[in-house]
């Protein structure tokens, strides 16, 4: 495998995790905004909280962990 093609499989992997965490943030918010009682409305935040969290983190984290400084 190239490192061309290690390269576009990693950020294609990057990107999906980015955008698997924008539909779980969209599902929490649809979840807080239908909600009737407190708990319905709490989960959907927690749910966008963590979806937001998963964001930042998981993509930051798997850069580093690829990173070709010594490749």
């Amino acid at each position: 495998m190239s490192r061309d093609t290690l390269a576009r499989r990693r950020w294609f992997i990057i990107m999906a995790v980015r955008l698997i965490g924008v539909a779980g943030a969209l599902f929490g918010v649809m979840l807080a905004s239908r909600g009737v009682a407190w708990p319905e409305k709490a989960l959907g935040v927690a749910i966008v909280f963590s979806a937001l969290g998963m964001i930042a983190i998981v993509p930051a984290g798997l850069a580093l962990r690829w990173r070709s400084g010594g490749e």
